[in-house]
């Protein structure tokens, strides 16, 4: 996310539930895509479940630029 992205995002967490939720979930996901992806090895499993956390992760940045649009 650009810079511009992130302090409007800073700004509206407190005003907006949907952008502080989408905003939480992004950094949760983020977390465990990167405690996974720091491991040695990933079993076909886990490599899956990481591919899947991506899409969600990507799915909820698109929804969340679309909310941070109407705000600029």
């Amino acid at each position: 996310m650009e810079l511009k992205d992130l302090e409007l995002i800073e700004k509206l967490v407190d005003q907006d539930s949907e952008i502080k939720a989408l905003w939480d979930q992004h950094k949760s996901y983020e977390t465990i895509i990167q405690k996974m992806e720091n491991k040695p090895y990933l079993s076909t499993t886990e490599t899956q479940e990481v591919k899947e956390l991506k899409k969600k992760k990507l799915a909820g940045k698109t929804k969340l630029q679309g909310l941070l649009d109407k705000y600029k």
